[in-house]
């Protein structure tokens, strides 16, 4: 059993926030902050990100063990449970095969499907850098910059940079595991069991992954869904419109 690090915040049934790829919880401390009026929310570093445990084992079928065993570990009998992206898959991996343990499940941008690869670009250029030789943060970005022109994909990939005790630079996350990997987050979801708890798919209508063409085969795993586009955001659709997202997840849990 991995030692996965958690936040937790305020008090009631509880609240499960799983992050995406190269993500950490601290993606989500201002929202869970939010929610913590209502509940007791547990933000989570996945493995292999934040600062949860390296491991080179990394699939949605271990994944979703570690989330019931974060579960397990902190005494909650059922959850509400909130997962974008990577995180998504994870949260649909899991009730999967544990539909119990469920009480409401909120995905945010992602269906049970294969995707094809769109971060090729961002692990070469991840890769490309030697960290021994950066000195400030300043200079990563100018060397991630030549891979990725995008400034705001730059900014969350640096948040995943840290310093190790030496202080040295190093990634949070297992580059190296994420890497080798990656084709197994790009498949589909393998799911054999319906799970009926109410459900909610919540996607930003100028998000490449589609999830709106996708609404038969996720109302066959999940009979109970129901499906909200926030039309003005992309995929981070948390990060692009919170106070539309936040407002939707909460009508939805609290309803």
């Amino acid at each position: 059993m991995l030692d996965l690090n958690f936040k937790s915040f305020g008090q009631g049934p509880a609240l499960i926030i799983l992050h995406g790829l190269f993500g950490s919880l601290d993606n989500w401390t201002s929202l869970a902050r939010k929610y913590a009026s209502h509940f007791s929310v547990y933000v989570i570093d996945q493995r292999n990100h934040g600062k949860s445990p390296h491991h080179p084992e990394w699939n949605y079928e271990v994944m979703a063990h570690d989330l019931n065993d974060f579960i397990e570990q902190e005494g909650i009998y059922s959850a509400n449970i909130l997962g974008h992206s990577m995180g998504g898959k994870v949260c649909m991996k899991f009730a999967d095969k544990y539909p119990e343990k469920i009480e409401k499940l909120i995905v945010a941008d992602m269906a049970p499907v294969a995707y094809s690869p769109s971060h090729n670009h961002i692990l070469d250029s991840l890769n490309s850098i030697d960290l021994s030789a950066i000195s400030d943060r300043q200079m990563a970005d100018e060397e991630l910059q030549k891979g990725i022109p995008e400034f705001s994909v730059r900014q969350f990939l640096l948040k995943g940079l840290g310093r190790d005790k030496d202080k040295s630079f190093k990634w949070k996350f297992n580059l190296d595991t994420i890497t080798n990997n990656y084709h197994s987050i790009l498949q589909a979801v393998s799911l054999n069991t319906p799970c009926y708890a109410d459900s909610l798919f919540i996607y930003g209508g100028k998000s490449e992954y589609q999830v709106a063409s996708h609404k038969s085969l996720i109302t066959s795993y999940f009979p109970n869904a129901r499906f909200e586009e926030i039309s003005t955001a992309g995929h981070w659709l948390h990060a692009q419109e919170p106070t539309i997202f936040f407002d939707q997840s909460l009508a939805f849990l609290l309803s």
